[in-house]
C-alpha cells in the first residue's frame, strides 16, 4: 500500500504532534481564562469587603431617616452598576475564550484534514489494483466526518451567540429593574 512504512509512520507522528500541540494550546487558553475569572472574583470580593465597611460606617453616621434612605438608594445604585460591570466582564471573558477555542479548533481541524487528505492521496497513489472501492469509502468517511464537524461547529457558534444574547438581555432587564426600583425609592 504505502511505498514504505516510514512514510506512514512519519505521517502518523505528524498528526499526533499536531493533535498534541492543539490540545496544549486549548488547555493554555482555558487555564488563562480561569485565571482571569479567579482574578475578577478576587478583585470583586476585595472591593465588596472594603465598600461594605465604608457603607456601613456611612449608614451609621446618618443623621436622619431621609439621609439614611438616600444612602441606601445610592448604595443600591452603586451595587447594581458594579453587578452589571462584573457580569459584562465575565461575559467578555467567556466570549473571548469561546472565540479563541473556536479559532484554535478550526485551525486544528483544517490542518488535520489537510494532512489526512495528503495521507489518503498518498495511499491512493500506492494502492494496489482493485482497491478503488476501499479508497472511495475512505474518502467518503473523511468527507462525512468533515461535514459533521462543520455542522457541529456551526451549531456551537449558534448556541454561543444565543447564550451571549440571553446574557445581554438579562443584564439589560436587571439594569431596568434596578433603575425602576431606585427611582421608586428616591420618590418616597
Amino acid at each position: 500500500m504505502f511505498s514504505n512504512t516510514q512514510q506512514f509512520s512519519g505521517a502518523t507522528q505528524s498528526l499526533f504532534e499536531n493533535q498534541f500541540a492543539a490540545f496544549n494550546a486549548l488547555t493554555n487558553n482555558v487555564v488563562g481564562s480561569v485565571e482571569k475569572v479567579v482574578a475578577l472574583n478576587l478583585a470583586a470580593v476585595k472591593a465588596s469587603s472594603e465598600e461594605s465597611t465604608a457603607a456601613a460606617k456611612q449608614l451609621l453616621a446618618a443623621k436622619d431617616p431621609q439621609e439614611f434612605l438616600a444612602l441606601i438608594t445610592d448604595q443600591a445604585k452603586l451595587n447594581a452598576e458594579k453587578a452589571q460591570s462584573y457580569g459584562r466582564t465575565l461575559a467578555e471573558i467567556a466570549s473571548s475564550t469561546t472565540a479563541e477555542l473556536n479559532k484554535a479548533t478550526e485551525a486544528q481541524v483544517a490542518e488535520t484534514k489537510d494532512k489526512i487528505t495528503a495521507l489518503v492521496s498518498e495511499f491512493t497513489k500506492n494502492a494496489p489494483a482493485g482497491s478503488e472501492q476501499a479508497v472511495a469509502m475512505l474518502k467518503s468517511v473523511i468527507d462525512n466526518a468533515s461535514a459533521g464537524y462543520e455542522q457541529l461547529n456551526k451549531t456551537t457558534k449558534q448556541a454561543t451567540a444565543t447564550a451571549e444574547a440571553h446574557v445581554a438581555k438579562a443584564t439589560e432587564q436587571f439594569s431596568q429593574a434596578v433603575a425602576k426600583t431606585t427611582s421608586h425609592a428616591t420618590k418616597k
